[in-house]
């Protein structure tokens, strides 16, 4: 299957995956959604350490497998925060918001100057975050600032996932992942643990198993394909999620919405697209 099916595949997936959350989150935790989609997470990566279960074990960065792990728990819940109080296509276009944090964190942590043009479309990016919020209306909305942290802790699960693919393989990676996501979540579910219906086990379940599932078709996806052109296509998530939202929840993007939307996936398109070209 060409890259270009197997990305377009994978953002669908993802949508669905969210859409369920958003369905589910009216009533169960974003901690628990977490926990959940952890448990998921971990069940799939345990075949791949099958006649080696002690690999994990034998790491010699735990300290790095922690800080992604707590960057990643803490993205997660904004995600999911996120999908239940603002609408589907706008937690999903604020989950960009990613490459805009590159630009400070490269500067910060390793005094990288990323130029002047890419600092100015950075800027306009974070300003497309700030219309989501409308700070100077009445209707100032402060869950799209958490959906902005979001994007922040994902930048940093990245960072981490370039230093620890250093030394470590994939489902050593995966495994951490998957554990420190479940421990941060854990203790907060029990506090405000909501106890699934019946029919909500399900559910919960195939949340998890999807979230890595579209995941993985995204990212063999991209590596089969050219990922300057493909990287892109996983942006049509957003246009996936306006649709589903409106078919499902009747959601209806509001002209703050739409601004801020274009704002952030333009800019952060185009930071995507001349990293590539400068990794070349």
């Amino acid at each position: 299957m060409p890259g270009f099916a197997l990305v377009s595949a994978g953002t669908l997936v993802l949508v669905v995956m969210a859409t369920l959350a958003k369905y589910l989150g009216a009533r169960i935790p974003a901690f628990e959604l977490l926990l959940f989609r952890a448990g998921a997470g971990l069940l799939f990566v345990l075949p791949a350490l099958r006649g080696n279960f002690w690999e994990p074990f034998q790491t010699k960065r735990f300290g790095m497998h922690f800080f992604r792990g707590a960057a990643g728990a803490a993205g997660n819940l904004c995600f999911f925060w996120t999908l239940t109080h603002m609408l589907l296509a706008d937690s999903m276009a604020l989950q960009f918001s990613r490459p805009l944090w590159t630009i400070p964190l490269a500067l910060f942590f390793l005094g990288e100057w990323a130029g002047l043009r890419r600092g100015l479309i950075t800027i306009a990016g974070f300003a497309g975050i700030m219309l989501y919020a409308r700070p100077f209306t009445s209707g100032f909305d402060a869950n799209a600032i958490v959906g902005g942290f979001g994007g922040f802790f994902g930048a940093l699960v990245i960072i981490g996932i370039k230093q620890l693919s250093k030394t470590e393989s994939t489902r050593v990676i995966m495994f951490y992942y998957a554990v420190w996501n479940g421990v941060f979540a854990l203790v907060p579910a029990i506090f405000v643990w909501v106890t699934p219906l019946g029919w909500e086990w399900p559910l919960l379940v195939l949340i998890g198993f999807l979230g890595i599932a579209g995941q993985s078709l995204v990212t063999k996806g991209i590596a089969l394909g050219d990922a300057t052109a493909l990287a892109p296509l996983d942006y049509s998530r957003i246009v996936y999620a306006a649709a589903i939202g409106y078919a499902v929840f009747g959601e209806i993007p509001g002209v703050w919405s739409l601004l801020g939307m274009a704002l952030v996936v333009l800019t952060s398109v185009y930071l995507v697209l001349t990293e590539k070209r400068a990794a070349r």
